[in-house]
């Protein structure tokens, strides 16, 4: 009935995810300019790699991303892993596994406008809040409270616990550190039966004891959401969408290799 906008996941190191993923972007945009274009991006690592040509597919892909996309999660397979070996403690994760770690960030994305809620956001919300200058749309999405597949949470989290969480560098599932970097933005979208004086309580906090980590030109560039209905097993989840100088990391890496490879 109200058509919202387009979901896309793909992958830029492989050939189809990156050619025929962002032909598609820009055939879907030709047709539905004012809709919002979103894209779940798998990046190359930089350690887990699969061919040899990434930084070619990815550079001439985040090309067209730039371009033609609203919001672009930058999601990246050894950050997954790293949070598979770190906080899961999994000896050898599959890529079930790294699917589900993205799947719960798919799922608190877009959570907001499948369930009602206490304070909601939609994907143009999101938008809006998320990017302050058109080019700049690429996120590092986090979750809190990682759990493995099996094993779902044991004990009760606070609204304080869940922002501690969200906010660690090893929650993040972009290859790149927040601490070298600072925040454009961040939206924290919470989901439970949770006091909403509480979360902002806690999102005022982060702002002024790392106020060193957000820019200082965009006030109260902390955006929160909250859905009333939490993931099934878990009684408190919290989603993190981060748009952050770091992620110029991830870029500078793909730069480099691509420029070894081009010099050739």
């Amino acid at each position: 009935d109200c058509l919202q906008g387009f979901q896309l996941t793909h992958s830029l190191g492989g050939g189809t995810g990156s050619g025929m993923g962002t032909l598609l972007v820009s055939k879907i945009r030709e047709e539905f300019p004012d809709r919002i274009m979103n894209t779940f991006s798998v990046v190359p690592s930089p350690k887990v790699s699969d061919t040899v040509v990434e930084p070619y597919n990815a550079t001439l892909s985040i090309h067209q991303l730039v371009e033609n996309t609203d919001e672009t999660y930058c999601i990246d397979n050894e950050a997954l892993y790293d949070i598979c070996f770190r906080t899961l403690k999994l000896a050898n994760p599959t890529y079930g596994d790294l699917n589900h770690l993205v799947s719960l960030t798919m799922s608190g994305v877009t959570t907001c406008f499948r369930f009602p809620g206490q304070l909601n956001a939609d994907l143009r919300k999101l938008a809006v809040n998320m990017v302050p200058f058109p080019r700049l749309h690429f996120f590092m999405p986090g979750f809190a409270p990682l759990t493995a597949r099996g094993s779902q949470q044991y004990r009760a989290l606070t609204v304080p616990e869940l922002t501690q969480q969200m906010f660690d560098a090893k929650n993040m599932m972009a290859a790149c550190d927040p601490r070298h970097g600072r925040y454009l933005t961040v939206a924290a979208i919470f989901r439970g039966r949770m006091s909403m004086k509480e979360v902002d309580e806690q999102m005022y906090n982060i702002q002024n004891k790392n106020s060193s980590f957000f820019v200082e030109w965009i006030p109260n560039n902390v955006k929160t959401a909250v859905c009333d209905i939490p993931p099934r097993g878990i009684k408190m989840a919290s989603t993190f969408i981060g748009n952050s100088t770091a992620i110029q990391e991830l870029f500078k890496r793909v730069s480099e290799q691509f420029t070894a490879m081009f010099r050739r």
